[in-house]
C-alpha cells in the first residue's frame, strides 16, 4: 500500500512536488460577465429604491417574473395528458418545429409549401445560432466571414467565434442621433465581399432598440441580393417588439418572398416567457425538398455530438399554444399586452424627462426606440453614477431593460437620469 510522503513524515522533493499541484493552476480567471456583473451588485445593494435594468427579462408592474396565462394553461394540458419523459429526436419535437417555422415563416411561404425549410428544434434562441454557425462553418462554400451590426447581442461574437466563423462588423447605431446610421450600414454592406454571411436583427434590435423601417429592410434586401450576401436573421423578439407576430417578422418574410435563401434563428423566451425551459429553433431555407433531406441530415450530425437532442417539457408547451386556436388567439393578446405596456413605459419616460422636469437633451429617441431594451445615450461616467449613488443598474453603455421599470419606481428613475445629466449626483 502507498503512503502519501507527507504521511510518512518525508521532506517533499522537487519531483514529488508537481505531483501535488493543480493540473488547472494556470487557468486565467476570466472576465466577469458585464450582465450578471449587474445582477450581483444589485443584490448586494441594501437601498429600498434601488432598480435593475440590466436584466434582460420582463417583469410585471411589481417588478416579478410574470408567467402568462396561455403558458399555465398550456402546462396544465401537458400534464393532464400523463406524458413521458422519453428522449426527442435529434432534431427535437417534430409538431413544434412545423408550428414555428409557421410562425415565422408565414402560411403563404413557398418554401414552407414546397416543403423546403429545414428545421430543428434548438437549446433557445442561443443555441439556434450556434447550430447555425457550426452549419455555416461546415458547409457554406462562399465564405467563413459573418459580419454583425455595431453593436449587437454580446453572445453574438463569442457564439459564432467558437462556431468556426471569422467575427466582422458592419456600422449600424449612429451614436450623434441614438439611431440607425442607415448610409454607413449600406456603405458597409455594399464593401463586404461577395457572399459574405451578414447577421441581421429581424426585429427590436438588442441592444439599441433601434430597427430599420420597412422602406429601409426592402433597400437592405437589395444591397444584399445585389452583392450576393447570406442573410442569418436572429429572431429573438417576434411579437414582443410591436405586439404583432406578423408585423415583428416582416423582414424576414420579405426576404424569402424576394427569393433569399436564409437561415433563422428563434427564440420562444421573451414572446412565451419560457426562459428557463430553452425553446428555439434554427431553420434554413433549401432549393426543393430533396435539398431540405440534405441539410436536415447534417444538421443532425451538428447537433448529435453538441448535446444529442433538444429539452422535452418546453417544446410541448410551446406546441400546445402554436397549435390551439384559443390558447393561440389568448397568447398573442398577451403577446401584445406586453409589448403595449412596454412601449407606454417609453412614453412616460419620455414624458417626464421633456415636459416634467424639462431634462436637458433630446429624448425623442427613447420612444422611437422598440422592445425591450433602450439605449438611453447616457455616458459610462453618467451610468456609474446612477448605481453608485441612486442606486440605479444597467450596462456602462446606457442600455436600459424597459421591463425593469414600474408604475412605483418611474418618477424616481425619471429623476435621477435628470439629475446625472444635470451633473447633480
Amino acid at each position: 500500500m502507498l503512503v502519501p510522503a507527507i504521511r510518512r513524515g518525508l521532506s517533499v522533493t522537487p519531483k514529488t512536488a508537481w505531483r501535488a499541484a493543480s493540473a488547472w493552476a494556470a487557468v486565467p480567471a476570466g472576465p466577469p460577465d458585464p450582465i450578471l456583473g449587474i445582477s450581483e451588485a444589485f443584490k448586494a445593494d441594501k437601498d429600498p429604491r434601488k432598480i435593475n435594468l440590466g436584466v434582460g427579462a420582463y417583469r410585471d408592474e411589481h417588478g416579478k417574473p410574470y408567467i402568462l396565462g396561455s403558458v399555465k394553461k398550456a402546462e396544465e394540458l401537458v400534464n393532464s395528458t400523463n406524458p413521458d419523459k422519453e428522449y426527442l429526436p435529434i432534431t427535437g419535437l417534430p409538431e413544434f418545429t412545423r408550428n414555428a417555422a409557421l410562425l415565422a415563416y408565414g402560411e403563404d411561404s413557398a418554401p414552407l409549401k414546397n416543403g423546403a425549410v429545414a428545421v430543428t428544434q434548438s437549446i433557445s434562441g442561443t443555441g439556434a445560432l450556434r447550430i447555425g454557425g457550426a452549419f455555416l462553418a461546415r458547409h457554406y462554400p462562399h465564405s467563413k466571414t459573418i459580419y454583425l451590426p455595431v453593436p449587437s447581442w454580446g453572445n453574438h461574437t463569442p457564439v459564432f467565434r467558437d462556431s468556426g466563423l471569422e467575427v466582422r462588423g458592419y456600422r449600424y447605431y449612429d451614436k450623434n442621433t441614438i439611431g440607425l446610421d442607415f448610409e454607413g450600414l449600406k456603405a458597409d454592406l455594399r464593401a463586404a465581399p461577395e457572399h459574405s454571411i451578414i447577421l441581421l436583427h429581424a426585429c427590436a434590435h438588442n441592444p439599441t432598440g433601434v430597427d430599420p423601417t420597412l422602406e429601409q429592410w426592402a433597400e437592405i434586401s437589395d444591397i444584399v441580393k445585389e452583392r450576393k450576401l447570406f442573410p442569418f436573421f436572429d429572431m429573438a423578439y417576434q411579437g414582443f417588439a410591436s405586439g404583432s407576430t406578423s408585423r415583428d417578422a416582416a423582414a424576414v418574410r420579405h426576404f424569402v418572398a424576394e427569393g433569399h435563401q436564409i437561415a433563422l434563428a428563434q427564440s420562444f423566451a421573451k414572446n412565451m416567457g419560457l426562459y428557463g425551459e430553452r425553446v428555439g429553433a434554427f431553420s434554413i431555407t433549401t432549393k426543393d425538398a430533396e435539398e431540405k433531406a440534405r441539410v436536415d441530415s447534417q444538421l443532425k450530425i451538428v447537433i448529435r455530438p453538441m448535446y444529442s437532442n433538444p429539452p422535452l417539457h418546453g417544446a410541448r408547451i410551446a406546441n400546445t399554444i402554436l397549435s390551439a386556436p384559443s390558447l393561440y388567439a389568448q397568447w398573442e393578446g398577451e403577446v401584445k399586452g406586453m409589448a403595449d405596456r412596454i412601449i407606454n413605459l417609453r412614453d412616460e419616460v419620455y414624458n417626464h424627462l421633456t415636459h416634467d422636469l424639462k431634462t436637458p437633451g433630446e429624448w425623442s429617441h427613447i420612444k422611437k426606440q422598440i422592445g425591450m431594451f433602450s439605449f438611453t445615450g447616457l455616458k459610462p461616467e453618467q451610468t456609474r453614477a446612477l448605481a453608485e449613488k441612486a442606486h440605479i443598474y444597467m450596462t456602462t453603455d446606457g442600455r436600459i431593460s424597459m421591463a425593469g421599470l414600474n408604475s412605483g419606481n418611474i418618477g424616481y428613475f425619471a429623476e435621477s437620469i435628470d439629475a446625472a445629466v444635470r451633473g447633480k449626483l
